[in-house]
């Protein structure tokens, strides 16, 4: 539609009509929201015609960047053939046998069989569903236990929700539902003991999976659900020891493993999945934003042979699906999408090149007196923002919770056209995967700029 209403026409509108998500209502209506209005490569503008660097792929999902002309002809032809219809009824569409067929393709050895779903939050209710009812048809249906992670980010369904750790949203509604249980997230800076070796902290922090399987009584748990490394909780990248010592114990106990890629997948950690990227192998894979990059929803749920076996051959009905399950318009575009990060390497550039780039760059800010540490897995990264810095045997001073230093910096972040994501203290990108290396040096002058501002407000705090 054409974009012919001012600024101040479209806040308006939108304050009376449009319930954002994660969202205080009344102080956004007060303040006014971003009208943005075009997009192209990494790049944004709002309705004032201001140019924003994207940094973080617009929700951690652009990955081929914005205005890409195969995925937008794909959508055109199949709606022009066949702009939908169900995978009920023993029915199915081309685009979503061909999708199934190359996701398995791409996956680690042993996923044969996709579920599809509209996006990641729904991915991680059929991961409930599914697991269950895997335990259910193998006569133990008393393992029904769900353990996850404090501080991760699973969706924002009523399953989805429960399975994540976060408070805030576990306060609203009565979650966790039951039968979801939680450990301790991988964060040495909340976590580690004093002079504890990042490998020593990785076999500990994995061993609070092993004390709860032993506490709710390993008959009774499921499985065990992490992202490779927790997106919206900061970036906490784990240490190497982590996985491996989380696959061991699930072997150990023979309960499933299942590793939501919804962010770190097709790509995003220089691998095609962020298992493969931190070493362990999962039972069952969630996936959504970067198989579509964003421009159209498609979620869904890659099922290792272990499970996929068990619900072919003894399942019968597994009563569980969506409308836009294996939606074709979705489908056809996620396979323009896969056939592009191909098309133009982006895996291998992630690996090899803007990766590595990436992270010579973030540790040159360490630097930097409001840095307390910056980290990189692929093109995601983190910077910890600390009043002072560790020195000798002194740990880093945080802020205190009354300063809010992540918000202050992000408010610099927007105002100087750059998208940086806060998360308390820690500041996290996650950029398209079309970034450059020079279009890193242009990030990260905007990220130094933000950083100075930030601390010219907060250096008598």
């Amino acid at each position: 539609m054409p974009h012919t209403r001012t600024t101040a026409e479209w806040q308006a509108a939108d304050a009376a009509h449009f319930l954002h998500p994660f969202t205080d209502f009344k102080a956004l209506a007060a303040k006014g929201s971003r009208i943005i209005t075009k997009a192209e490569g990494i790049y944004l503008w709002d309705s004032d015609g201001h140019k924003i660097f994207d940094a973080m792929s617009g929700l951690w999902c652009v990955n081929v960047g914005y205005g890409q002309r195969a995925l937008i002809d794909a959508a055109t032809r199949q709606l022009e053939t066949l702009p939908f219809y169900n995978a009920f009824f023993q029915t199915a569409t081309p685009p979503a046998i061909a999708l199934a067929e190359k996701i398995a393709s791409l996956s680690p050895p042993g996923f044969e069989h996709v579920f599809f779903t509209g996006s990641g939050s729904e991915g991680n209710d059929t991961i409930v569903r599914m697991v269950r009812r895997y335990w259910d048809l193998l006569g133990q249906p008393e393992r029904s236990v769900i353990i996850s992670r404090q501080n991760a980010y699973h969706g924002s369904t009523m399953a989805g929700a429960s399975l994540g750790g976060m408070p805030d949203m576990h306060t609203q509604g009565g979650l966790p539902i039951p039968g979801i249980v939680h450990i301790d997230q991988p964060y040495m800076v909340e976590h580690a003991k004093p002079g504890e070796s990042r490998d020593d902290f990785g076999l500990r922090a994995a061993s609070w999976l092993e004390a709860k399987i032993l506490e709710v009584g390993a008959d009774k748990v499921a499985a065990f659900i992490g992202e490779p490394i927790q997106g919206a909780g900061g970036v906490i990248i784990p240490p190497d020891t982590y996985w491996p010592e989380i696959q061991r114990i699930c072997d150990k106990h023979g309960i499933l493993l299942v590793s939501d890629e919804v962010i770190c997948g097709f790509g995003r950690t220089g691998e095609w999945f962020g298992c493969e990227r931190l070493g362990y192998k999962p039972d069952l894979i969630t996936f959504a934003k970067g198989i579509t990059s964003g421009y159209i929803p498609l979620g869904g749920v890659l099922v290792g042979e272990r499970v996929a076996r068990v619900l072919i051959d003894q399942g019968g009905d597994f009563n569980h699906g969506y409308t836009y399950s294996g939606h074709p318009v979705a489908c056809a575009v996620a396979l323009a999408n896969l056939q592009l990060i191909e098309d133009l390497q982006l895996v291998e550039r992630v690996r090899d090149e803007t990766g590595p780039y990436l992270a010579k760059q973030y540790a040159a800010l360490a630097d930097h007196p409001l840095v307390g540490e910056a980290e990189t897995c692929g093109l995601m990264a983190a910077i910890r923002l600390v009043k002072t810095k560790a020195s000798g045997t002194q740990a880093a001073v945080p802020f205190g919770p009354e300063v809010s230093a992540g918000m202050a910096c992000r408010g610099h972040c927007f105002a100087n056209g750059l998208i940086m994501r806060a998360v308390g203290d820690r500041m996290i990108i996650a950029p398209p995967l079309v970034l450059t290396c020079e279009q890193i040096d242009e990030m990260m002058v905007l990220i130094r700029r933000c950083l100075d501002l930030t601390w010219t407000d907060l250096k008598g705090e």
